[in-house]
């Protein structure tokens, strides 16, 4: 089983700002993405979210982690489909890593986005 953290870290800390040129606004989105997510993965396995493994983050509970977004928190649409961005990206960027993963790699990222309107320029 493959620790979280040091695959977060390095998304995080390296591939984001390194070789992505992102911004620091969106690194920070991108780690209230996964805060959030690795608060809800903690609670639902009954484990501490420093002590989550990569194995333990799979389409199903990605899932059930953007239904909550929108049940549970009130977030719309646009809101998930930012957080589900970060969690394809990170994944996208774990299927580089480990070899290993590469179903459960193939099963998140087969997660669709949920249509949304698009705002008219007035």
């Amino acid at each position: 089983m493959s620790s979280l953290a040091p695959h977060m870290e390095a998304f995080l800390r390296e591939h984001l700002v390194r070789h992505r040129g992102a911004s620091q606004h969106t690194c920070d989105s991108y780690a209230y993405s996964f805060q959030a997510l690795f608060e809800f993965a903690a609670q639902k396995l009954n484990v501490a979210p420093c002590a989550l493994r990569l194995e333990q983050l799979d389409a199903a509970l990605i899932s059930r982690f953007l239904e909550h977004l929108e049940t549970s928190r009130g977030n719309g649409a646009p809101t998930r489909n930012i957080r589900l961005a970060a969690i394809r990206s990170f994944f996208r960027f774990i299927q580089h890593r480990e070899a290993g993963a590469l179903e459960q790699v193939r099963r998140v990222l087969a997660i669709p986005f949920k249509k949304t309107d698009s705002r008219l320029v007035a």
